[in-house]
């Protein structure tokens, strides 16, 4: 499988600026894997492919308001910094893009909020786009935890050209964000609503809930034609005792076993024992799923419209088939499915 594999052609106009009306109802498509059929549907229909018994499996990350502007010293230019990650908490050092990248050196302070209370200082250049800083805050830690949180703003996806508005703080959110530490959204759980959530547990369907911190190496660009040279940025997980033991009971029980998100695929398959089963797990993965690949716990997959070449179509090109896959995306973009974060919803069973 090589990167050209997996290019073609996206209308600009189906990159989905905004969500649809009601989480539940953006368009579903329903791939099935045996029959290789196609069928179009609603979100809330997901119901119907589900008994009680069956699980789903979810990422319970929460987005953090990780983009912020501050202004340069002496010039007052505008600087974006996207905050990646906690380096060390005491000495308050985050891994940061900055942009424009150009015009910031080490040294170099920023200032943020309307009165300054915020500074912060350069202390190195760790890749070409990337910076650690360190924040320089009088109070405590979580003084400054509250600081950011006050001076941050969604980390909308760059394709999305327009401000940030109110409701982008909640539908950029699944409803079931627990732990903070994401700078993207797992968006194949973005449809889920409480109402459909509810639905689903009335049915007997189970919950197993995990972490994958989505950082944004999960949409850097792959550079290589051969894929398997392709390095993922590390990302942190967590599969809890509890929800090893509710998907290990349903695969013994041979029941339907749905991950939600290539998030979630990642995860569970970033801590499978030797004898297949899911090991509890907390660390880091750098997981890279592309064709061809055996799959050991999911054995169905709730998933958006990705981009051409990107890491998320692999992973899905590898569940659902290649030739399957793409041919669903070239009736996706003749149905006029929306793509991307925002956009509309894949099943694979």
């Amino acid at each position: 499988m090589k990167l050209s594999n997996f290019d073609f052609d996206l209308p600009e106009e189906l990159l989905a600026e905004y969500p649809a009306e009601h989480r539940d109802e953006s368009r579903l498509m329903v791939l099935n894997r045996k029959e290789q059929t196609i069928e179009h549907k609603l979100f809330k229909d997901v119901i119907n492919y589900f008994e009680e018994g069956d699980v789903m499996m979810l990422n319970n990350t929460k987005v953090f308001p990780a983009r912020m502007y501050g202004n340069k010293e002496k010039t007052g230019a505008r600087i974006e910094v996207f905050l990646l990650r906690e380096l060390n908490a005491e000495n308050r050092l985050w891994d940061v893009l900055v942009d424009p990248a150009r015009k910031i050196r080490i040294g170099n302070k920023l200032f943020f909020g309307d009165d300054d209370s915020l500074v912060a200082e350069v202390i190195d250049n760790t890749t070409s786009r990337g910076r650690t800083l360190r924040f320089l805050f009088d109070g405590s830690y979580e003084a400054f935890r509250e600081k950011l949180l006050e001076l941050g703003e969604t980390p909308l996806p760059k394709y999305i050209n327009r401000e940030v508005e109110p409701s982008d703080e909640e539908r950029y959110q699944t409803i079931y964000a627990k732990h903070e530490g994401a700078v993207a959204a797992p968006t194949a759980g973005l449809h889920f609503s409480k109402h459909l959530l509810k639905r689903l547990e009335i049915k007997g369907v189970d919950f197993a809930e995990m972490t994958l911190h989505v950082g944004l190496g999960t949409f850097n660009p792959v550079e290589v034609e051969d894929l398997s040279k392709h390095k993922m940025d590390s990302e942190q997980i967590i599969v809890p005792q509890a929800a090893a033991d509710r998907i290990n009971k349903a695969k013994n029980e041979k029941r339907r076993i749905c991950a939600v998100g290539t998030t979630v695929m990642r995860t569970v398959e970033s801590s499978v024992s030797a004898n297949l089963m899911l090991n509890p797990y907390e660390g880091w993965t750098n997981k890279f799923i592309f064709p061809p690949y055996d799959f050991s716990i999911a054995n169905s997959m709730i998933t958006n419209f990705h981009t051409p070449k990107s890491t998320l179509l692999m992973m899905v090109a590898a569940f659902a088939g290649y030739d399957f896959t793409m041919k669903a995306y070239k009736e996706a973009v003749k149905e006029g499915y929306r793509f991307y974060s925002y956009g509309d919803a894949m099943l694979i069973i």
